[in-house]
C-alpha cells in the first residue's frame, strides 16, 4: 500500500504564498503520476490543480497557470511532490488532496487533505 502524508496547509491573506507538500512512501512501483486536486465546499467534486509525470510532463488547471509550480523529487523509497503556491487568491480558498496514480494497478490513493483559506 502506498501513504501520502501532505503538510503545508494553512491561512494566508491574498496576493500571499503558500507550499504544499505530499510523501508518498511505501509500496510506490509503478506510481507513474502524482499531483494535486481540491475541493472547495463539501459536496462538490475535488477538481484538478495540477499533476506532475515520471516522464516529466506537468499539466496545470488554468485557474493556476502562472502562478502555481508543481515540483517532484524521487528519493530512494519516497516520492516527494511540492505544490508552490503564489498570488494566492481567496477563489483558492479549498481542502488541497494529494493523489498518486499506479500505472500498474490503474488504482488512485488520496491523501487527507489540507485546509488552505485565503483572505480578502
Amino acid at each position: 500500500q502506498v501513504q501520502l502524508v501532505e503538510s503545508g496547509g494553512g491561512l494566508v491573506q491574498a496576493g500571499g504564498s503558500l507550499r504544499l507538500s505530499c510523501v508518498a512512501s511505501g509500496n510506490i512501483f509503478g506510481i507513474n503520476s502524482m499531483g494535486w486536486y481540491r475541493r472547495q465546499a463539501p459536496g462538490q467534486l475535488r477538481e484538478l490543480v495540477a499533476t506532475t509525470h515520471e516522464d516529466g510532463r506537468k499539466n496545470y488547471a488554468d485557474f493556476v497557470k502562472g502562478r502555481f509550480i508543481i515540483s517532484r523529487d524521487n528519493a530512494g523509497n519516497a516520492i516527494t511532490v511540492s505544490l508552490q503556491m503564489n498570488g494566492l487568491k481567496p477563489e483558492d480558498t479549498a481542502v488541497y488532496y494529494c493523489n498518486a496514480h499506479n500505472i500498474l494497478t490503474t488504482s488512485n490513493t488520496w491523501g487527507q487533505g489540507t485546509q488552505v483559506t485565503v483572505s480578502s
